[in-house]
């Protein structure tokens, strides 16, 4: 399986990749190696079932944000701020918007 960038560059897939942009996201957080581990998973298995040879990496960014919110909602604003490039404050508000409604109609 392949990997399109946002570039158009193409590198093989590489599960210790994602696991390592997780891990990343999760440091210091109460996520247990095994959710991790569950994560990639699904996300690997995601893209086996829906991609026959290549896979766009916006694809497996967002199904790992899926997941990472109804995890860890700090993980998740870690990991998109990496992921979306976040350039400065506003950009984690944006972000973190949404969220904040949701909790308020819980």
């Amino acid at each position: 399986m392949k990997v399109v960038k946002k570039d158009g560059t193409r590198l093989a897939f590489d599960r210790n990749k994602m696991k390592s942009g997780i891990e990343k996201a999760c440091w210091k957080r109460s996520v247990r190696d095994d959710q991790i581990e569950a994560i990639i998973s699904q996300v690997e298995n995601d893209i086996y079932e829906q991609f026959e040879s290549e896979v766009e990496s916006v694809y497996i960014g967002e199904r790992i944000m899926d997941r990472l919110r109804q995890l860890d909602q700090v993980a998740y604003v870690r990991f998109a701020s990496v992921y979306r490039e976040f350039k400065d404050a506003r950009d984690f508000v944006e972000e973190l918007e949404p969220m904040l409604k949701e909790a308020q109609t819980e």
